[in-house]
């Protein structure tokens, strides 16, 4: 009979709590997470002050008698509206439900407004899911919190949809399938969510503006080491949106609708949709993307969201002499799944470039040649034994700069704070001298000076060699005399490249038959070619 009893009262303890309705006015005291709160304080005196369908809106009451009253009524009224009418029922719809009745027997969610440390919109507890006599400090409801300055903000409705995602997240992962999800990952789906609500849509002012800030700011973030910095946030949702851009948006749902987690849980979603690549091709596809983020090269480089076609990593540059033999090496380090972009430019000649880690043949490293027309070649650089080499012609003419993408992928799970760092080496040298392919001009000659009607020197031999091999002349007298038969095949080579002269010269050219610094260079440019 005793056990009985006891077996009773368990069950009764461990059971949803039984609460009547809120009622608009009354206070509550409820626990609060000190490292976002403004004051650090560990708990807040809140009242409520308004009720929908779906949710309770409590303020801390301190902040409450200190700010305009009227404005925040109107704040929250329209933010009510939207939580009802659109934030629970996309994301519900998408995501699926949140825990309801829940762990206090009410659909309604409570939000509490309170003044939190900046740069925070709001949070959520998973604390409060659970009753105080497993988890002393829960509030016993469904519930998330939102920075009282973020109600003056024009994105309020992205932060709070946001959290209420995370409460989704909860229930989908935590309860159905009693696993945690890698934080990375419940932070991407919360992320994307003002993208699937349309809040994006507009880019000025718009949450994903503000994200392009902080990944544009520090690209070098890893995906999966969450620290809770803004470039975790920035760079886990510039991911989300390449990712949904090219395989949909049920690659977040039904990975959340999985016992997997993380990778692993992206992977199942990425097969079950019928896709063969996985997530380290489409991390690395990811990595050039946001370089070239042009889809001439192809959907798997371009970003399809409108509002991200202006989007370009700026790599780091470093340069290489101009003139003679030259040498640069690099060293850095690097977090597993984050991006890596350096930019060679300068040095003439062969280039090499020289690869080595010290994480044996972990690297995946793409590099990209930039061609002098502004085109790219892609191309990947295969590690043997944690050692690679790049062999580079005609480097500073035909090909102008190198781009290099060196990234490491190899943890897979249980990811968190401060990752272990993984150190590379690059070594640039640059011979300083360019090969010509042409056997009747000099190796290593260039047009270093102006030329016009009546020149006479040794660098017109050159010229019309290059006039009959661009199909501008034929039969011309192999002489170091520029007559008009010569006029009118730089004319011709003039209208030829004209888009690409006036760009190097600055200015719309005419074909004039002079030769200028603009086709100088275009010259340069093909005898290197």
């Amino acid at each position: 009979m005793k056990k009985i009893i006891l077996i009773i009262v368990a069950c009764f303890l461990l059971s949803p709590i039984v609460v009547s309705a809120d009622s608009l006015g009354e206070k509550r005291n409820f626990f609060i997470d000190s490292s976002y709160d403004l004051n650090k304080r560990v708990s807040v005196s809140a009242v409520l002050l308004k009720v929908t369908p779906r949710a309770y809106f409590y303020a801390d009451e301190n902040w409450w008698n200190f700010t305009p009253q009227n404005e925040i009524y109107a704040t929250l009224s329209s933010l009510g509206d939207e939580f009802d009418n659109k934030i629970y029922p996309v994301l519900t719809a998408n995501y699926g439900m949140e825990w309801s009745p829940g762990i206090d027997n009410d659909s309604k969610i409570t939000i509490l407004i309170h003044p939190m440390v900046e740069d925070a919109g709001g949070y959520f507890r998973s604390n409060d899911e659970y009753l105080k006599l497993q988890v002393p400090g829960s509030n016993e409801r469904e519930m998330v919190y939102l920075s009282s300055m973020s109600l003056r903000d024009p994105n309020a409705k992205s932060f709070l949809a946001h959290e209420f995602t995370h409460l989704i997240i909860f229930n989908q992962k935590n309860k159905i399938y009693n696993t945690e999800e890698e934080v990375w990952l419940n932070e991407m789906r919360a992320e994307y969510a003002s993208t699937l609500l349309g809040y994006d849509d507009v880019f000025e002012n718009s949450y994903i503006q503000n994200r392009v800030q902080l990944f544009s700011d520090e690209p070098f973030d890893s995906i999966t080491e969450w620290n809770g910095t803004e470039s975790d946030y920035g760079a886990v949702n510039l991911f989300a949106q390449y990712l949904i851009d090219n395989y949909g948006k049920e690659i977040l749902i039904d990975s959340l609708h999985s016992s997997k987690n993380g990778i692993d849980s992206i992977n199942y979603a990425l097969k079950k949709n019928g896709f063969t690549k996985d997530f380290t091709q489409i991390f690395t596809d990811w990595t050039i993307a946001v370089f070239i983020n042009d889809c001439n090269f192809g959907k798997d480089y371009c970003y399809l969201n409108k509002n991200l076609k202006d989007l370009h990593i700026y790599p780091r540059i470093n340069f290489l002499p101009l003139s003679g033999k030259s040498i640069l090496s690099v060293t850095e380090t690097t977090k597993d799944w984050a991006g890596n972009w350096f930019k060679v430019i300068g040095g003439k000649g062969d280039v090499k470039v020289s690869f080595i880690s010290n994480s044996e043949n972990s690297f995946v490293i793409p590099y990209i040649i930039q061609k002098n027309n502004g085109s790219y070649i892609i191309k990947f650089l295969n590690l043997v034994k944690s050692k690679g080499e790049i062999n580079i012609q005609n480097f500073g003419t035909e090909n102008i700069a190198l781009i290099i993408i060196p990234s490491t992928q190899i943890k897979l799970f249980d990811f968190g704070e401060n990752e272990l760092s993984r150190s590379f080496t690059f070594t640039v040298s640059a011979s300083g001298v360019a090969s010509s392919n042409n056997p009747d001009i000099p190796a290593g000659f260039s047009f270093k000076n102006n030329l016009y009607l009546g020149s006479i020197n040794q660098d017109v031999v050159s010229l019309k060699i290059m006039l009959a091999s661009e199909g501008c002349v034929s039969g011309l007298a192999n002489t170091t005399y520029f007559g008009p038969l010569t006029l009118q095949a730089v004319r011709c080579l003039q209208n030829k490249y004209k888009s690409a002269i006036s760009a190097i010269a600055g200015y719309a050219i005419r074909a004039t038959g002079f030769v200028g610094i603009g086709t100088r260079t275009q010259l340069n440019l093909l005898l290197n070619k």
